[in-house]
């Protein structure tokens, strides 16, 4: 066998990891998960945000202030947090509603490992990888996506009954329709007073603003209102158990918010989430600036519960952390995009950042981003589809921005081979650095990084000819419909 087929088949050590309490006792894990949000929290520094359950969890805990996921798209976010891989390692390249799946039923993951090491394992919400059947959890309530948010207080009542069911360690992943689109308003009376156009501005990273949009952005603040009302029910829960002492309480996004510059880019708006970690005892309360992944989570919860390692995860156990402490931790994160849809969203990208600079490279430079216009008119129904006054017009909108915003749009609709950021002087990535000459050591030291990270993590469409097929095969399904009934042929040429 392989040296390569080996890694995608993640052999698992046998020897056992030391789990960090006093008493050797395995603690209980809570992973809450949020849908389509990037750190518009108020511990994030949100002025609008008005998120105080969440608030009080990072005063307890660790706020992770650059925290990333592989890859801005649900079904692979998910998929990388829950097997520690990136998603050209784990297959989950596109939306599992889509009928993208994992290259090999078996690759390790944390409900069927923790299993294995004596823990009961339940999940609350969307799984939203295929196959389901490859995540063994012991519970899962509320299968569906929910995005209409009915029966929100039975998130709450459910992982009441799994905590309470039994004295074994558990492991639970609850995950919350908020705040994905649709951005509704108000339901069950949450929140209790509802923000409007008159109290937001629009997220900094888009570069733009109108008074329609900020109906839009108001409603997504109040999504993330209802998110955090319903957090604080849960760890009220976690609290009433008695288990909150020795449970392992992380919070993430999935990925930013499906606007503009963000959701299905490798943009900071769609990379970037918060993610904050609390473990009493064990976690000194502080904020962190080390550059972390939530394929971090999976080293650091097997670590924590003694379970069997897994060989050759790219994340790090978060341990060395836990007490803000200066410590050795990777100085450059890595992530990617294939394709959320299918053909209306394919153009594979891969980038790096360090603590200053950020690279993006397009594998189809120089050719229109599919998504682009698909954003937009996705936008506009959004819009259209709630009772707002008034219309809506994105090119309008984007046509009067300053100068810089403009370009940056342009280049996001049709991107050359790289771009460029320096993220201290341009945290929202308006200017390409690419082309400046007194640049060209930093352009060239990111992209020989990139490129030794891609030969490390065998991507494969290091390869021309496997990017093509990927291209022809993925644009050739046009619609959900098609892509369900599509037998996808990729799990095997890509890792041939």
């Amino acid at each position: 066998m392989t040296n390569r087929r080996i890694y995608f088949f993640m052999v698992i050590a046998t020897t056992l990891a030391t789990t960090f309490t006093a008493d050797g006792s395995q603690p209980n894990i809570l992973l809450i998960v949020s849908e389509d949000n990037g750190p518009e929290v108020g511990c994030y520094g949100d002025p609008y945000a008005r998120t105080p359950n969440i608030d009080r969890l990072a005063e307890e805990g660790i706020l992770f202030r650059n925290a990333y996921v592989p890859q801005a798209g649900c079904s692979q976010s998910r998929a990388s947090f829950l097997t520690g891989l990136y998603p050209h390692q784990h297959g989950q390249i596109g939306l599992a509603t889509w009928g993208f799946r994992l290259y090999h039923d078996t690759t390790p993951n944390l409900p069927r490992i923790l299993k294995k090491t004596g823990y009961r394992t339940g999940l609350i919400g969307k799984l939203h990888i295929n196959p389901a059947s490859a995540f063994p959890f012991d519970l899962h309530e509320i299968s569906t996506a929910n995005f209409q948010r009915n029966g929100l207080a039975d998130y709450a009542r459910h992982a009441k009954e799994f905590i309470s069911a039994g004295d074994k360690p558990f492991f639970l992943s609850v995950n919350y329709p908020d705040a994905h689109d649709p951005w509704i308003r108000q339901v069950d009376g949450l929140p209790q007073k509802p923000q409007s156009r008159d109290d937001v501005t629009p997220m900094a990273f888009m570069g733009v603003d109108s008074p329609a949009f900020r109906d839009l952005v108001a409603d997504y603040y109040n999504c993330m209102s209802r998110l955090d009302s319903l957090i604080g029910d849960l760890l009220q829960v976690l609290e009433d158990s008695g288990k909150g002492e020795n449970t392992i309480v992380i919070y993430i996004g999935d990925h930013g918010a499906d606007m503009l510059r963000s959701k299905r880019t490798c943009y900071e708006g769609g990379l970037r989430i918060p993610m904050i970690m609390r473990w009493r005892g064990q976690v000194t309360p502080h904020i962190c600036n080390n550059l972390v992944s939530t394929l971090d989570i999976m080293p650091t919860v097997l670590d924590a519960a003694g379970a069997e390692k897994v060989n050759g995860l790219p994340g790090e156990t978060l341990r060395p952390l836990f007490k803000g402490q200066p410590a050795s931790w990777r100085e450059h994160f890595f992530a990617e995009y294939h394709t959320h849809a299918a053909a209306p969203n394919f153009f594979p990208q891969r980038c790096v950042r360090n603590g200053q600079y950020k690279l993006i490279e397009s594998l189809l430079p120089d050719t229109v981003h599919p998504d682009y216009e698909k954003t937009i008119a996705k936008l506009q129904k959004d819009y259209d589809d709630q009772d707002y006054a008034g219309r809506f017009d994105i090119p309008a909108m984007i046509a009067r921005a300053p100068h810089e915003v403009r370009k940056a749009y342009a280049l996001m609709r049709q991107p050359p081979r790289f771009q460029l950021y320096d993220l201290q002087d341009d945290p929202y990535e308006f200017q390409n650095l690419a082309e400046i000459p007194e640049y060209s050591t930093v352009l060239e030291d990111l992209k020989q990084r990139l490129t030794v990270w891609r030969r490390e993590t065998h991507d494969p469409l290091l390869e021309s000819e496997k990017l093509e097929r990927l291209k022809q095969e993925v644009q050739f399904v046009k619609k959900k419909s098609d892509g369900k009934k599509h037998t996808w042929r990729y799990p095997e040429y890509l890792v041939e």
